[in-house]
Order: structure tokens, then C-alpha cells, then sequence
């Protein structure tokens, strides 16, 4: 009761300073003015500053918006080092003519705020400096902070961490982009797929070619590429390329009423594949043709097609190595000869899943914290999207535990129009947080204590 006491007292400051973040248009991808961008970083330094971090560091990379780089020196010699992760950059807003609300004036909605980047990731980046003033900058555990500025684009800061593991050394870390299942629920993210990309093209004529005079016997691209994406997945809709791994998921999923209202399934229509939601989701492998050029129906010419291309995103099991499925994807579709055509076959970026391991003392602390904060026991879940730093963070400090939690959820319209938070779940997350670095501190403590006595013996 004293700590959640203490973070009450704190909420109308801490939601002042996420309405001054959220105001702030700070999107680091190209085409949009680079001065919000480091006006926003000016303000997390300012603002963790502020709070007591002694330490407040910009690092900068090439083609990359400055790093805010933050440490508290442990309190003890035997007390562990927590690195906490958040972004402070943002999506674009896209049609602003679905926004309810101008996408960067924080406008109140029920029991939270709606604005561009408010969840993702701004109000983890305040649920973190949340923790560091209910300590009043002296928390029980060192603390590294990285706040990187670049997430949403991609930057080289996503393979920086091994070339400077020392800056990046830590016994746990809380990677805060993400959230809960669903309001109330509290989640601990334990996997994330990898994600590779592909492009296949057909090629079968030098110009277009009259259907009535041609059609039947003249090779039509587009029809050879459509006849190659349908083998991709069964009469169920499950993948049907072969090595792609695929495992029962033992988590908590949506039910199909939530994930039909997230998805905007249209009435009456089936979800396609088959077994639980963890596993067409989490533990096993989706393909999705994410582009097409052929000729648009508004201009179309009664003429076969000499030329036909996709793009396809493939998402696979977290443990799959990222070059092995891209491969397996690449060898189905470069063994197809559709209508006797071969198909020219492109393999494009890759990258890494991750999946955690759960049964140390940070997971046990973390566990204990959840359940302090939102009153019941924590959800295992695992996510399609990737978080390519993770991979470098876990490069970087091969020992720690990796916790993935936050203030978001998945209801919260991330990368969508209307994107909101609510107060109930950043109170809570600076909660968890705060008993979280309070746990961990004392298991850390016993742990060591237990090692010590051991070896004495």
C-alpha cells in the first residue's frame, strides 16, 4: 500500500510530463523534420535528470537519431544492474482524417490520453522514470537507461550493443515496448517471431499482348504467379511450405471474439488456418503477400500480362535460425514451375526472433511484481512482431534475463489511428516496475548470499 501510495502521489506529474512527450511530432523517418526528433530527446534527458540519474549520456551513429544513455552506479557491490529500454520516436500518424483528435495534441479519452506515439512508447519511457522518482533516484538496484530514438525506422543502433558490451552489461534488463493481452490482464511477452522477406517475379512476354487474339496459349504472368502464391498455404489456410517450424503454444492467446474485434474481421467470416491462436500467431510461421504489382483494374487493358511481381512477409518460430526459414521459403517457391514458367526469386532482409528464458531470479521478481501491481497472477504471450534490438542487447549481455512488459496493451490502436493509453495500466506498470527492481534486489541479495555460503562450505 505504501508504494502504490507513493506512485499515486505521482501520476498528475508523471501525466503532465507524457502529454509534454506526446506533443512532440518525433518521427526519425525520412521525409519529416529531423528538429522534433532531437527535441524530444533534449526532453528525456531532461527529464531523467531530473529524477536523480547522475549519469545522462548522447550517443550518437551514423544515420541515426542520438541514443539518451542514462546509469545510477549500484547501490552495493553485490546489488544487480537493471537496463531499462524504451523509445521515445514514434509512427507517423498516417490519414489524419481518421484521427477523433489531432494526432499530436494529447486529447483526453476515457481513462486515458489519445495521441501518436503515447503508447508506443512513450508511456513507457514516463513508466520508467515513474520507478527512478518513486526511489527519488536512488533505487535499490544500478540502473543502465536507453532510450533510443530510431526504433520505429530501424537504425544501426539495432547491432551496436555487441561492439560495447561493457556500456550494455547488466543482470536483467526490462524491455518496455510492449504491453498487456488485454486492460487488466497482466502479461510477460516471452517470445517474438523472426521476420524475413521475399520477392518473386514472373516474366513471360516482351510487351502485353491482345487477350482475344492471345489468350489461351501466350504465357500469362500474372495467372503463373497466382497459381505459385496459392501453394504457399493448405485448403485450412495453415503454411504449406515445408521446415518451417511450428510448435503447440502452452500461453495465454486472445479468445476469438477479442481477436476478431483487434483484427476488424468482417461478420461472417472465418479466420483461416487451423489448431489454437498461440500457434497460428506466436509459435508458428505466417506468410503474407504485403505488395503486388500487376495492372489495377481501373486501367485495365484486355491484354495478357507479360509481368507480374510480389513481396511476401514471412514470420516464423522464434528458435528458427532467420537464413533457414528465408530458405526454406526461397527453395518452395524457386522448385515451382507454374504452367512450365520459372519464377525469379529474391530473398530480402531477415531478421531474428527471441525467446526467453523464464526461470530466474529476475522472472521469479518480476512475477511477484505483476501480481503486486494488477492483483492477479501474470499471462506467459509471445508476439508476431520483432524487436530487432533484442537480439543485440542479448549479444551484448549474454547473462541477463530479458523481461518484456510495459504500459501498452494490446487494444491500445499501436501503428493505427486513435492510438491511447490508459492511466490504469502506466499506473500499474510504474507499480511493477517499482516492486520489480525491489524484488529483484532482494532475491539478487539471497541468491549471492546462498552462493557465498556454499562455497564455504
Amino acid at each position: 500500500m505504501e508504494l502504490e501510495t507513493r506512485v499515486d502521489g505521482l501520476m498528475d506529474g508523471l501525466r503532465a510530463d507524457l502529454e509534454r512527450l506526446a506533443a512532440i511530432p518525433s518521427i526519425a523517418f525520412p521525409g519529416f523534420p529531423p528538429e522534433p526528433v532531437q527535441q524530444a530527446h533534449d526532453l528525456v534527458a531532461e527529464l531523467l535528470r531530473d529524477a536523480g540519474v547522475p549519469h545522462v549520456e548522447r550517443l550518437d551513429l551514423p544515420d541515426t537519431a542520438p541514443v539518451v544513455y542514462g546509469q545510477i552506479p549500484a547501490p552495493t557491490p553485490d546489488a544487480p544492474t537493471v537496463l531499462l529500454y524504451g523509445h521515445y520516436d514514434v509512427q507517423p500518424p498516417g490519414d489524419q482524417a481518421l484521427w477523433l483528435s489531432p494526432p499530436f495534441e494529447p486529447t483526453p479519452v476515457e481513462g486515458g490520453l489519445r495521441a501518436r506515439g503515447i503508447a508506443d512508447d512513450k508511456s513507457n519511457v514516463i513508466a520508467h522514470l515513474g520507478m527512478l522518482r518513486v526511489y527519488e533516484g536512488r533505487p535499490p538496484v544500478g540502473v543502465k537507461i536507453v532510450i533510443e530514438g530510431q526504433e520505429e525506422y530501424g537504425s544501426a543502433f539495432d547491432t551496436y550493443p555487441p561492439t560495447d558490451p561493457e556500456r550494455f552489461a547488466c543482470d536483467a534488463m526490462v524491455i518496455a515496448d510492449l504491453g498487456n493481452l488485454r486492460p487488466g490482464t497482466p502479461t510477460l511477452t516471452t517470445g517474438l517471431r523472426g521476420a524475413a522477406e521475399v520477392t518473386v517475379e514472373v516474366r513471360t512476354l516482351d510487351e502485353p499482348r491482345h487477350s482475344g487474339e492471345f489468350g489461351g496459349a501466350a504465357p500469362d504472368a500474372l495467372l503463373a504467379l497466382l497459381k505459385a502464391l496459392a501453394t504457399l498455404h493448405d485448403v485450412h489456410g495453415d503454411v504449406a511450405v515445408e521446415g518451417l517450424r511450428r510448435d503447440p503454444w502452452t500461453g495465454t492467446t486472445y479468445t476469438e471474439e477479442e481477436f476478431r474485434s483487434l483484427a476488424g474481421v468482417r461478420e461472417g467470416l472465418p479466420l483461416i488456418g487451423s489448431g489454437s491462436l498461440g500457434e497460428r500467431l506466436w509459435s508458428g510461421p505466417a506468410i503474407t503477400v504485403i505488395g503486388l504489382d500487376a495492372p489495377a483494374v481501373e486501367h485495365a487493358a484486355s491484354a495478357v500480362v507479360p509481368y507480374a511481381r510480389a513481396k511476401l512477409n514471412l514470420r516464423f518460430h522464434p528458435l528458427q535460425d532467420p537464413r533457414e526459414a528465408q530458405r526454406k521459403l526461397v527453395d518452395h517457391l524457386r522448385a515451382l514451375r507454374p504452367f512450365g514458367i520459372p519464377l525469379t526469386v529474391t530473398p530480402g532482409d531477415t531478421g531474428p526472433g527471441y525467446e526467453a528464458a523464464t526461470g530466474g531470479p529476475a522472472y521469479r521478481a518480476a512475477l511477484t511484481a505483476l501480481k503486486e501491481a494488477w492483483g492477479e497472477e501474470a499471462s506467459y504471450v509471445a508476439t508476431g512482431g520483432s524487436i530487432p534490438l533484442v537480439n543485440g542487447l542479448a549479444k551484448a549481455a549474454p547473462g541477463a534475463e530479458v523481461l518484456l512488459f510495459g504500459a501498452q496493451d494490446s487494444m491500445c490502436n499501436l501503428h493505427a489511428p486513435n492510438e491511447r493509453v490508459l492511466f490504469s495500466e502506466l499506473r500499474n506498470t510504474v507499480i511493477a516496475m517499482s516492486a520489480f527492481v525491489r524484488e529483484y534486489a532482494e532475491d539478487f541479495a539471497g541468491s549471492d548470499a546462498r552462493g557465498r555460503q556454499g562455497a564455504g562450505e
